[in-house]
């Protein structure tokens, strides 16, 4: 074989090397955790299911795991970033999955028991646990609900609980000014929320912490996380922008199903 002929069987086999290590490399990726989800590979959610606990928690060996988003990291930009998406779902509410299971470790007779029972009867919880079930429960729940309270495309309030609204606190414009007013007094961390009371009046309150109305008898219909963690990344110290920003990413139709829901159940008590 002469000189030119192995100088170009070397060039070939030098260039076929290199094209098999990009494609091992491109497919390795691509099989990452982080990548498939910053691929969007969740499972479909179907947010009209009126089976709120399917929505809400997910559980693998009778333990809690994060539900699917049901959108894009950065599909709620330019109003809540990609990066604090990223954070505040695999870092804060996965920190809150972990401290639940954790707890319910030193009482595993409560692990059948969903996350909303647990926090709605948070007084019959076995007190060694109780206060680690208030906060990593809550924070598990709180999050659950807000992830799906959210939406690229938000609207306008629908037609059943736009009527409430407008009879509860006059119009859409009062409703908001006075929940924006209750979300901007929020002392340190914690929520601001849009409930049924049990008589079935619509009602603005606020909770420190991860605690969640649900506690009190309330049913939460709207929830807003005023954490420095769910802003902080965007807004620094600008927490009424990012409240007056929010409102662009509400999910009206899922807050409309959460109206709807909340009566069924005020009824049935």
């Amino acid at each position: 074989m002469s000189k030119r002929n192995i100088i170009t069987l070397i060039f070939i086999v030098t260039i076929k090397t290199i094209l098999t290590a990009i494609s091992f490399n491109s497919f390795t990726k691509k099989e990452t955790v982080k990548d498939i989800i910053h691929e969007n590979k969740h499972e479909q959610v179907n947010l009209n299911n009126n089976n709120t606990t399917k929505l809400l928690e997910k559980k693998v060996n009778g333990k809690f795991v994060l539900p699917p988003l049901p959108y894009k990291y950065n599909a709620l930009e330019p109003y809540i970033d990609a990066k604090t998406m990223e954070l505040h779902y695999t870092k804060h509410h996965q920190a809150y999955a972990d401290g639940l299971n954790k707890a319910l470790e030193k009482h595993p007779e409560l692990k059948s028991m969903s996350v909303e029972e647990l926090i709605t009867h948070l007084d019959t919880v076995p007190q060694d646990i109780r206060t680690e079930v208030r906060n990593n429960g809550g924070g598990y729940l709180n999050h659950s609900m807000f992830w799906l309270m959210m939406s690229p495309h938000s609207g306008e309030p629908k037609p059943e609980l736009a009527k409430a609204i407008n009879k509860s606190f006059g119009s859409f414009g009062n409703f908001k000014q006075q929940f924006n007013e209750t979300a901007k007094k929020v002392f340190g961390s914690g929520w601001a929320w849009l409930c049924l009371d049990k008589e079935g009046n619509l009602v603005i309150t606020k909770s420190k912490d991860q605690d969640n109305p649900i506690t009190n008898g309330y049913e939460p219909i709207l929830g807003l996380d005023v954490w420095e963690h769910a802003y902080y990344l965007k807004y620094q110290n600008k927490r009424f922008e990012y409240i007056d920003a929010w409102w662009n990413v509400v999910d009206w139709n899922h807050i409309e199903n959460n109206y709807k829901n909340a009566v069924d159940k005020i009824s049935k008590k």
